[in-house]
């Protein structure tokens, strides 16, 4: 566990090593630390400066500390690592709160870099999954809600500090937050990432975790597999011909859980891999990005 523990914090500090350290402000008087408080350069508090629309955003903080994003209390690994995700839409600031008891308070304010959403037109796909009749309706509002529910589990599992790889290899036929328009027909944002493959090529686990949801034929989704990367991350794997493993497994990084199809709303074959931060969507692609960079020791 002790070497598990030193190589997730050279992960974490390779990743933000580079950043400027977040801006200290005292606490209040009523709260103010003891004189001989002083903190040292490695109890800092290390974020980007910036983000983009669709990161998943890992930052460093003294361990103990008690951290806030918004409205949400963060997980603090036993290292101080942290992780929250920014939604599509999110315009910025996003302000950061640091507390390390009995010494400091950090103000953190990121600022967030806009993305351009194209419009992506999509003809062939079956009316009835466009404009369902009622009693299908409430069958996707069902089968959605379970979905939800199963995204919101906090496990203190740091699995989403791995650096990702991709799930299958192939063309990306559709992006994160493009405007989908269905055979001409408005739809929502694009929610994570379609890689085209042939169908049955076998789709992996691009970072370890657990099967929190596994169901072969959701109206929508078709196959669907959700894998838990700790600290509210997750991905889900969208229209899969096969799923190989059962909820409550403990998968690895590049396992093999199932392959890619074309059920549900579908085209043809290919894999939707999205990703969330609870109920926020991030994008695929800048975690694989954020891997790449790991990996290549920047």
């Amino acid at each position: 566990m002790r070497q598990a523990g030193a190589a997730l914090a050279a992960l974490v500090l390779m990743a933000c090593s580079a950043l400027p350290a977040a801006r200290a402000v005292p606490p209040a008087p009523a709260e103010a630390p003891p004189a001989e408080a002083n903190l040292p350069n490695e109890r800092r508090a290390v974020f980007p400066p910036a983000v983009q629309q669709g990161a998943m955003v890992i930052g460093k903080v003294p361990a103990g500390s008690v951290v806030r994003v918004g409205a949400r209390t963060l997980r603090v690994t036993p290292y101080g690592s942290v992780v929250f995700g920014v939604g599509r839409d999110e315009q910025g600031p996003i302000d950061i709160e640091v507390e390390v008891p009995g010494e400091m308070r950090y103000a953190i304010r990121l600022a967030v870099t806009p993305r351009d959403w194209p419009i992506q037109r999509i003809n062939g796909v079956p009316p009835k999954t466009v404009n369902p009749p009622p009693e299908i309706a409430e069958r996707i509002r069902r089968e959605q809600a379970l979905v939800a529910a199963a995204r919101v589990r906090d496990d203190e599992r740091a699995d989403f500090a791995q650096a990702f790889v991709w799930p299958v290899r192939g063309r990306i036929s559709g992006r994160f937050g493009n405007q989908r328009v269905y055979n001409g027909q408005p739809g929502a944002a694009h929610s994570g990432m379609d890689i085209a493959a042939a169908n049955g090529t076998p789709v992996l686990a691009p970072a370890a975790g657990v099967v929190t949801f596994a169901a072969p034929d959701l109206y929508l989704t078709g196959g669907t597999l959700l894998l838990d990367h700790g600290h509210g991350i997750s991905s889900n794997f969208l229209h899969l011909s096969r799923i190989d493993v059962k909820v409550g497994d403990r998968v690895t990084l590049g396992q093999v859980i199932g392959a890619v199809g074309a059920t549900g709303r579908s085209t043809g074959p290919h894999l939707h891999w999205g990703m969330n931060w609870f109920d926020v969507r991030i994008d695929p692609l800048l975690v694989l990005e954020r891997g790449d960079a790991v990996r290549a020791g920047k």
